[in-house]
């Protein structure tokens, strides 16, 4: 049982969501992980990371559209507004979601379900450079 971790980057357009598992694949591979467990954390309080369908993009807009009905920006109730009128707004969804997932890795690449791929969401309207980190538990290729 062996441990390694990689740090990516991902610039985002605003709010929305973005596919990360292609660059945690990458990582993976490239640490020559056979099987174990990732673990990914992003470093942000306004965005999160989830996994979706990834077939069929209305099912991310939809949740988008629950989300603006749940945590309005510009909502009266909010004082937090440092960065504008959807900072708290940003802070509350990423609370209702998730930092961090964990994930089985089977031959060197996610296990995923065949509709399955995780997500980075950007709760803020604005572009951000957010930074994940994944953590890999699990057996490596020995030579």
């Amino acid at each position: 049982m062996y441990f390694t971790q990689f740090s990516f980057t991902v610039a985002t357009e605003g709010r929305g969501s973005y596919a990360i598992d292609h660059e945690i694949n990458r990582g993976t591979q490239q640490s020559e992980m056979e099987k174990g467990l990732a673990h990914i954390f992003i470093h942000h309080t306004s965005a999160s990371l989830m996994i979706c369908e990834n077939a069929d993009p209305a099912v991310r807009q939809d949740l988008e559209t629950f989300m603006a009905d749940l945590v309005p920006d510009g909502d009266s109730r909010f004082i937090h507004q440092d960065e504008g009128p959807d900072d708290m707004p940003a802070h509350i969804r990423s609370i209702l979601t998730q930092p961090s997932l964990s994930v089985p890795v089977t031959m060197g690449k996610l296990a995923l379900g065949t509709w399955q791929s995780v997500y980075l969401w950007e709760h803020r309207t604005v572009p951000h450079q957010r930074r994940i980190t994944v953590s890999l538990t699990g057996d490596f290729y020995v030579p």
